[in-house]
């Protein structure tokens, strides 16, 4: 549970964060297997296992990147963050999604973070804080491919937008000696191509050849990196840090959002209005 600094080469948030005592920030990427959170007074990463421990038991309240126990995945965050903030002033959080996980993710996930009293909630695909972390073109189509432990997600992105999506509930913890790493290669070469097949521009085509985008923790397996890239014929490019891309990718949207009107949570504060 030992907070970690941004990777080398990875641009850290604006740090006049703290100087804005009226609102504090909360980037966090809700991981079957991991949660990760970005704190703006703290500045580091924090990487810890998903689990609540209710009573004498530990409890693992998101599966398969689906959030089954909303209590406890409330426990969890008010253990790992309450402590963390500010005691007074607005909240703001941006949370990574699973692009297939739809409104009930959203909805529960959301539900949740009511325990660290959010005065604005934005959510953003973790595809999309993918790309953002990684420094990719967003005016180009971009395919990215989020290997994590419990699931794994091949996704279209055009001008910024979710436009094809796939997704399979197979991740690295299920590796083992009977389940060799083609098995994902194998199911990422299969979404690809009926995403390619299925698209009736060229859209997903270019994203291909102009080199996939790989993030989660599979993304440091050099036997799945390798055998992707051998059967898509086409780059495979891990982003740096692949594992923490989205919660980085968040941050730094969040670090935008804290000063854009539509969000109503940051900025400097407003002076006082004469009654």
């Amino acid at each position: 549970m030992t907070p970690t600094a941004l990777p080398r080469g990875v641009t850290a948030p604006n740090r006049t964060w703290p100087l804005y005592r009226a609102c504090s920030g909360i980037a966090l990427d809700l991981g079957s297997a991991r949660t990760r959170a970005w704190v703006s007074v703290r500045g580091t990463i924090l990487d810890v296992p998903t689990v609540a421990f209710p009573g004498d038991g530990d409890v693992h309240p998101i599966q398969r990147g689906t959030i089954v126990d909303t209590p406890a995945t409330a426990r969890m965050l008010d253990r790992l963050l309450r402590h963390r903030l500010p005691r007074f002033g607005r909240r703001l959080i941006v949370l990574t999604t699973p692009v297939l996980g739809g409104v009930a993710f959203r909805t529960e996930a959301r539900s949740a973070l009511e325990t660290l009293g959010p005065h604005t909630v934005l959510t953003v695909p973790s595809a999309r804080a993918v790309a953002t972390a990684a420094g990719a073109d967003p005016t180009r189509p971009l395919l990215v491919v989020d290997i994590g432990a419990h699931v794994t997600e091949a996704v279209l992105l055009v001008d910024g937008s979710v436009t094809d999506a796939r997704r399979t509930l197979l991740g690295t913890s299920d590796l083992d000696s009977r389940t060799p790493a083609t098995r994902i290669a194998d199911a990422v070469t299969e979404m690809v191509t009926l995403m390619v097949e299925q698209d009736r521009t060229a859209q997903t085509l270019d994203a291909l050849r102009r080199g996939v985008l790989l993030a989660g923790g599979g993304a440091l397996r050099a036997d799945i990196t390798h055998g992707l890239s051998t059967r898509l014929r086409h780059p495979v490019q891990p982003v740096p840090a692949p594992h923490t891309a989205a919660v980085r990718g968040a941050a730094a949207l969040l670090d935008s959002a804290r000063i854009h009107p539509s969000t109503g949570a940051c900025g400097p504060p407003s002076p006082r209005r004469p009654h």
